[in-house]
């Protein structure tokens, strides 16, 4: 088997005396879609940005088989560790096509950033409809498209997703995931934090599920959807 391309073991996260993040063990190998899933305030945010290097953590994260320990957040973004964070965080006075080539800052093959961004029109054609336009003005689900390719702009060999369906209709959470859906085609390694756990689950190849700072349940995400606990908690399903 190769070696993860981000392995987790006793990662722990405090927020002055509370504990986040109670050791947990985690991993993602080469072309893998992960899910990780719980309730708000199971500690999912709090581990992605303790991946990203955004939050002060205890314990080991490997990236590439390296430690990311002391590294900074641009120095990972660098290396190809790409977040959507929740919210979309777009750049609000900037237009499409310029949020477009912040997402290509770290890169200088400037032919192939022009056919990315052709290729971020076409998977989002309404992208390129308001190519023009300021992303403030956008809709919640325009911005998640465009948070979506800001990301893939930067050709990212680890994608980590943070509540994409966030306040989106149900229209665009099925456009959302389907992009989600066509990312893993490409075989992009991603981790997908995510409230929406039926669709996640759908998705993904190997889940976890969070519950108060702990990992309490891993597997394959299919059989999830059929674990009456997961069916129960998540999926707002009766148990048997």
């Amino acid at each position: 088997m190769t070696q993860p391309i981000l392995k987790i073991s006793g990662l722990k996260v405090a927020y002055g005396g509370i504990q986040a993040v109670k050791g947990i063990d985690l991993e993602i190998r080469e072309g893998e879609l992960v899910t990780l899933i719980g309730a708000n305030g199971a500690g999912k945010t709090t581990t992605l940005k303790a991946i990203t290097g955004t939050q002060a953590w205890a314990g080991e994260i490997e990236y590439f088989g390296a430690s990311t320990s002391g590294q900074a957040p641009h120095h990972l973004l660098r290396r190809g560790l790409v977040m959507v964070p929740e919210g979309r965080g777009v750049f609000t006075r900037m237009t499409v096509t310029e949020n477009l080539q912040m997402g290509a800052f770290a890169r200088d093959d400037n032919a192939a950033i022009a056919e990315d961004m052709e290729r971020m029109f076409a998977v989002f054609p309404r992208l390129k409809e308001r190519a023009k336009q300021l992303a403030g003005t956008l809709s919640g689900g325009e911005q998640q498209m465009l948070a979506m390719a800001r990301a893939m702009m930067s050709r990212p060999k680890l994608l980590l997703l943070d509540e994409p369906s966030m306040g989106l209709s149900p229209l665009m959470v099925e456009k959302i995931f389907e992009v989600v859906r066509s990312v893993a085609a490409q075989k992009i390694p991603m981790l997908l934090v995510e409230q929406n756990a039926r669709l996640a689950l759908e998705a993904a190849h190997r889940a976890y599920v969070m519950d108060s700072g702990l990992i309490t349940l891993s597997g394959d995400a299919k059989a999830m959807l059929n674990d009456p606990k997961v069916r129960a908690a998540y999926l707002g399903e009766a148990a048997a």
